[in-house]
């Protein structure tokens, strides 16, 4: 057997053999099946957390999501970047014939082959997510959101050259390469922290002699995090927010009110033009994108409604109604959840799944929303310094 991304290490008696896959590589899994079945140990940890594994586990693992959870929950962008995870992966699977992901269904199925424990040794997705969420900001956000949707709707092949940058990295750090770049300090929870945590689990787990199927990518950083201790609890805690948001958010539609309020007692005939230029671009560009995600007629008549006043109130937001609503009006059938793994491969199938359809309009609604707060204010403001 050939020791070519094979890592052995011997840390307190207990002996740890890292296997750096390739997630789209066919060998990756022919080189896990033999070395657990040559090695036979006591565990065997695969780079997956309890969600990942239960949909590799169970393909129709959608089938069981509330989409009105979802949405109560505040979880609508975080599902559709997973999706477009998803969408990635089966592009690749479509265009090289490949199973992203086979060495961790391979590792799943030797461990169980020799008797070993089997240890799911990443950290949650959404707990990933939601990290990288709270370090990049308003500007951040809105841009990595602009990212998942382009993503979604293009038809770029992969190069081969591509392809083989892909065998040495993670596959969540591939599909956010171009953000990456933009936002270095995403490395932190997107990489090195995860390393940490996987290294942690790995060091944890049973038996005298460990093997670890593991991207290659996270390979060089456990060597170095598997040393140390690490707190699991912390790493695994979703960040506390900022008041520095909060205040901003309620102090802008604050402001608003008071300028239109102020105005309105000058010259009322500015202050209704100021509450006419609110409602318009509120309303219009909540709407709009409500109709690009193909939304009911009431469900854009929602946004329209609702985009002015939830934009005064940060608790509240635009694409939350208008995804309740069409929820509500089409609600979506045990079949869209079913075939929501497949529909996300195309943006056909984006727009035809009930399911992603909501979280679109949730999304662009919200963005709509958002972009008519900022046009909005400005206007409320230049109306408000011409009647000083």
């Amino acid at each position: 057997m050939t020791e070519e991304n094979i890592t052995r290490m011997h840390i307190n008696n207990k002996e740890y053999i890292l296997i750096g896959t390739a997630h789209v590589s066919k060998h990756s899994a022919e080189q896990v099946k033999a070395v657990i079945e040559e090695e036979r140990p006591g565990s065997v940890c695969i780079e997956l957390d309890e969600q990942r594994y239960q949909s590799v586990k169970d393909g129709n693992s959608w089938k069981d999501m509330d989409i009105f959870k979802v949405i109560k929950d505040k979880k609508a962008s975080l599902l559709l970047m997973n999706l477009a995870i998803s969408s990635f992966q089966k592009k690749m699977a479509k265009q090289f014939g490949i199973n992203p992901g086979q060495e961790m269904i391979q590792g799943m199925e030797s461990a169980q082959a020799v008797d070993a424990e089997l240890v799911l040794a990443d950290r949650n997705i959404q707990i990933t997510f939601a990290r990288i969420w709270s370090s990049i900001g308003l500007k951040g956000k809105a841009i990595l959101l602009a990212q998942v949707i382009a993503s979604i709707f293009s038809r770029e092949t992969i190069s081969e050259e591509e392809l083989e940058r892909m065998k040495n990295q993670d596959t969540i750090h591939t599909i956010l390469q171009e953000f990456t770049d933009s936002f270095p300090k995403l490395k932190k929870p997107l990489i090195d922290e995860r390393d940490q945590y996987l290294a942690q689990k790995i060091k944890e787990a049973s038996g005298d002699k460990i093997v670890a199927v593991l991207g290659a990518a996270h390979v060089p950083g456990i060597k170095e995090q598997i040393k140390q201790d690490h707190d699991l609890h912390t790493l695994a805690e979703v960040p506390p927010k900022s008041n520095i948001p909060k205040i901003i958010g309620w102090s802008i539609p604050v402001l608003i009110l008071a300028i239109i309020v102020y105005t309105f007692m000058a010259n009322p005939q500015a202050g209704w033009e100021q509450t006419l230029s609110w409602i318009i671009w509120n309303g219009s560009l909540s709407a709009i994108g409500a109709l690009i995600a193909m939304g009911h007629p009431l469900t854009i008549l929602t946004a329209f409604v609702v985009a002015p006043i939830t934009s005064l109130n940060p608790l509240l937001a635009a694409g939350w109604f208008a995804g309740f609503v069409q929820a509500y009006i089409r609600r979506p059938h045990v079949r869209d959840f079913e075939t929501l793994s497949e529909d996300v491969f195309s943006v056909k199938g984006f727009w035809k799944n009930k399911v992603t359809r909501v979280l679109l309009i949730i999304v662009l609604a919200n963005l709509g929303s958002s972009l008519g707060t900022f046009i909005g204010g400005v206007d409320v403001i230049r109306v408000f310094l011409e009647n000083l």
